[in-house]
């Protein structure tokens, strides 16, 4: 998991290099390409980052109860 600063930085050194993915790679370290077109269109939807990550919950609590 990488934190809110990190994935910030990223997006915004993306962006800076012209939407270069390899690049930004190479430059940060970090992260995958996936990750960073995935935080890239958080970051264009929203004009932010959500600070954290939320699980969706696997089974309901009714599916856990009859378990």
């Amino acid at each position: 998991m990488f934190s809110y600063e990190d994935r910030l930085r990223a997006v915004q050194l993306y962006i800076k290099l012209g939407k270069r993915i390899g690049l930004t790679i190479r430059q940060l370290g970090y992260p995958t390409k996936n990750a960073l077109l995935s935080w890239h269109r958080e970051y264009e939807q929203c004009l932010d980052l959500p600070a954290g990550y939320v699980r969706q919950p696997m089974y309901s609590q009714a599916q856990k109860d009859d378990a």
